[in-house]
């Protein structure tokens, strides 16, 4: 056992876990994958939650000696303190002195074949959170691409996914394919990213049926019932595991004017708009780190504080569209109410359609049961871990 997996389950049984459970996600288990990058030039796609107890995983392989080349960075940036969607340039890292190759620089993010040939293998550690519309799997298959086309090994040490308990919502059409939705997957998969980059080889769903050569490093004792908790917030506007379970719910609100609480203490866990009436609770955005110029800065929003449900009442619901139809109906501008983006969060037209007609939450979430059972057919062949 590593002297770094012993100190976890140490920590387990004292009462006093990282993680608040007995899961160990693969960066963890050093003595499964130090055998594959042993003698390989090393590239890292992580961010801030590529961390190994207190250590980075960047750090902890240098420690022992690997030659690690650079890191690509996804959105938000390596230290993940951008804004969603901000350009975040190449630089350096202070710790360590190595180059941070962004792959969100506002444009196709291609790497280059000067960055290329630097590399054997390049290892994927960094934490998602499970819905179609979270950038980082998008840019962990735009990564597999280019080693599919450049004949390089990819490794990506597994990490829970917070939402991979269940699946909901609809399949993406590819009409609507977007940098918020890239494969044709529900908006909860509820796979982790090792899971998906399996599912994306055997469905051929690399340009040209591209195959990306490929090692899963499975996490230890999880499942997907497992209720996963983070020890580090994944972006910005994910501060706890309230948001995370509240995102596939809220995260419509980006393409109306309501705000969800961008540039207050709370985002993605109220939603609020100045014109909206009969409410008792109100919020401020406000510029902050992470939401430079949210939604509504500055206006006072009236609207709902959702921070009070518990857990067990979100997690029962799944997707909940009943908050979007809420605002919708409060604020009465008809389409005026949805923005274009919306078709690219949703995945399918027939939602706001069924918005406008009256229809309900439970009306909607029944029109797309049938591409979860789909779903969840087709990718069973690629679970890792116990359903």
């Amino acid at each position: 056992m590593s002297p770094v997996k012993y100190f976890i389950l140490i920590l387990f049984f004292c009462g006093f876990s990282t993680h608040s459970q007995n899961v160990l996600p693969a960066a963890y288990l050093t003595e499964q994958y130090f055998p594959l990058l042993k003698n390989q030039r090393i590239a890292i796609f992580s961010n801030h939650t590529g961390m190994v107890g207190d250590e980075h995983l960047v750090d902890l392989l240098l420690r022992n000696g690997f030659d690690v080349i650079g890191i690509f960075a996804p959105e938000h940036g390596f230290r993940g303190t951008a804004d969603a969607g901000e350009h975040v340039s190449n630089s350096v890292d202070e710790k360590t002195g190595l180059p941070i190759f962004s792959l969100y620089q506002g444009g196709k993010g291609l790497v280059g074949q000067d960055i290329l040939e630097k590399f054997d293998v390049l290892v994927v550690d960094i934490q998602d959170v499970g819905t179609r519309f979270y950038t980082y799997y998008i840019t962990m298959v735009k990564l597999m691409d280019v080693c599919a086309l450049n004949n390089k090994e990819m490794i990506i040490l597994d990490r829970p996914n917070p939402n991979g308990h269940y699946v909901d919502g609809p399949i993406l059409d590819m009409e609507h394919k977007s940098g918020v939705g890239w494969l044709p997957i529900p908006v909860v998969h509820g796979m982790t990213l090792g899971e998906l980059a399996l599912m994306v080889n055997g469905e051929g769903w690399l340009p040209e049926g591209r195959t990306c050569p490929l090692e899963v490093v499975t996490c230890e004792n999880y499942t997907h019932q497992t209720l996963y908790k983070v020890p580090i917030a994944p972006s910005p506007n994910l501060p706890n595991m309230k948001s995370i379970y509240l995102y596939p719910s809220l995260c419509y609100f980006e393409a109306t004017p309501v705000s969800l609480g961008r540039g207050t203490s709370k985002p993605f866990q109220v939603y609020g708009h100045p014109n909206m009436k009969g409410y008792d609770f109100s919020f401020t955005p406000k510029s902050m780190p992470g939401a430079k110029n949210p939604p509504q800065l500055n206006k006072e929003c009236f609207g709902v504080d959702l921070s009070g449900l518990s857990d067990e009442e979100i997690l029962k619901k799944g997707i909940d569209l009943s908050y979007l139809i809420e605002a919708y109906q409060n604020l009465n501008l008809g389409d005026h109410f949805f923005r274009p983006f919306f078709e690219k969060l949703i995945g399918v037209d027939y939602v706001r359609k069924m918005i406008i007609q009256g229809k309900s939450a439970d009306e909607i979430k029944n029109r797309w049961a049938d591409d979860v059972e789909k779903f969840k057919a087709r990718r069973k062949k690629y679970l890792l871990y116990k359903e």
